[in-house]
């Protein structure tokens, strides 16, 4: 039998302990198959094109979902990953609480004491925890093809993106709106635009604060007194119009 061309990358792959993709897909069993799925899930989501018609969407009828991601610190360049996914849907100004999703994901990099402390998540908790493409698999099926409402959204698009990529080779193709732009429009006299500052102001309970879940939550009570404020103005009424504003802010 002729010996195999030692200098292809096939047959150097399997002499040094690795094989494509496609073998590796079926030696790996349901595992392997699993994340082939997952991949396959999130890139398809994230090819689906922005529909224009969503604009068009009265902002009393618009589906979103509020998310909140807690990480180990604040620069995913620098080795910082998610350690948990919050996110709860929201229909115009009426809040899901029975349709909400929070999951720890297991992550490679060192937990500080610091954040420990803030968000009560330990290295031994996020080690028993699943992996990141299944936390991340589950929370985009969750959120689908909906709007994503985050406060403070450039920290928790930059991780979800650097996930995304990392995972999956894609970017995150979702719109995107910000509670801190909608304060920063609607109460431009005011000097500080922290969630803890904005609950307070309007009297939303903090309960479980730096809890992805419980801030997605807070958020999303914060989301539906700036929609209902929007909509009394009676100068916004559809996602359009709001997009509209907010790029004059």
């Amino acid at each position: 039998m002729k010996e195999p061309n030692k200098g292809g990358g096939f047959w150097n792959n399997l002499r040094q302990g690795g094989m494509p993709s496609a073998i590796a897909s079926i030696r790996g069993g349901e595992s392997a198959q699993q994340t082939a799925q997952q991949m396959a899930f999130i890139r398809s989501l994230m090819r689906e094109k922005r529909r224009p018609e969503v604009l068009h969407t009265p902002l009393s009828e618009l589906e979103t979902v509020i998310f909140d991601l807690e990480t180990t610190g604040f620069s995913h360049q620098g080795g910082d990953e998610i350690m948990s996914f919050g996110a709860i849907r929201v229909v115009g100004e009426e809040i899901k609480e029975e349709e909400c999703f929070y999951t720890l994901v297991k992550c490679g990099a060192v937990i500080p004491e610091h954040i420990t402390r803030l968000t009560g998540i330990s290295a031994e908790m996020t080690s028993a925890a699943p992996p990141l493409m299944d936390g991340l698999h589950n929370f985009m099926s969750f959120v689908g093809q909906r709007v994503l409402v985050a406060h403070g959204s450039a920290h928790d698009k930059a991780f979800l993106n650097a996930a995304l990529w990392k995972t999956s080779k894609v970017q995150l193709t979702h719109r995107v709106l910000d509670t801190m732009m909608l304060a920063r429009w609607l109460e431009p006299h005011r000097s500080n635009y922290t969630l803890d500052e904005l609950l307070a102001i309007h009297e939303i309970p903090i309960v479980g604060r730096h809890h992805a879940l419980e801030d997605a939550r807070m958020t999303a009570k914060l989301w539906t007194k700036y929609i209902r404020q929007i909509l009394q103005k009676g100068q916004v009424d559809t996602l359009g119009d709001l997009y509209a504003y907010l790029s004059r802010t």
